[in-house]
């Protein structure tokens, strides 16, 4: 089975100094880096996922700013593809699906930002495409959200979506489990 690298949304509006920083995103860059290595040395299809925002108000990933920019730690190489995207689901409206069809991928390795929105949007797509899809939860970041007039901590956030996606959308591994079983 074929398998493929997706790297969502890791761009600088995310990191300390951009205009949506996100918690834990240093640490998530640092696995997110080793795996975008993994992939590298065993040449297998590396796809970066760059949102640029369509949206007349928008306030992050703004086209033709620093912050849209995909960060420095995991900069595409000339052979790896770039897909640009408009909306939380890296499938919707993007040539995403026609370049994994055209590389024979099946199986779909997913990391990136942020985890209650782009990764579950894009990890569910991926599923209900028929692909069999890994989170690597610990190379994924997200934000504090409010609701209800309470602040939900950025780690119960991304938890309760990792919980949900591993319920049935996908393998969510760390890392470390996916080097040593998550890739056979």
């Amino acid at each position: 089975m074929k398998t493929g690298l997706i790297l969502v949304d890791i761009q600088n509006d995310y990191f300390p100094g951009g205009a949506m920083e996100l918690v834990g995103i240093r640490e998530a860059v640092t696995k997110a880096k080793e795996l975008l290595t993994f992939f590298r040395e065993n040449r297998w299809p590396t796809f970066h996922i760059q949102h640029i925002s369509s949206q007349e108000n928008a306030t992050f990933f703004i086209s033709e700013t620093a912050g849209v920019e995909i960060h420095d730690d995991i900069k595409p190489l000339p052979d790896e593809r770039v897909v640009t995207k408009h909306f939380p689901n890296s499938f919707r409206e993007t040539g995403l699906l026609e370049e994994l069809n055209k590389d024979q991928i099946e199986r779909l390795v997913i990391c990136g930002a942020m985890s209650h929105m782009c990764i579950d949007a894009t990890t569910r797509a991926a599923f209900d495409l028929g692909f069999n899809c890994a989170v690597i939860q610990d190379a994924c970041a997200t934000r504090n959200l409010e609701f209800g007039g309470q602040t939900i901590a950025a780690d119960l956030v991304h938890g309760s979506f990792m919980a949900a996606l591993g319920s049935v959308y996908a393998s969510v591994l760390s890392l470390h489990e996916y080097k040593g079983i998550g890739n056979k």
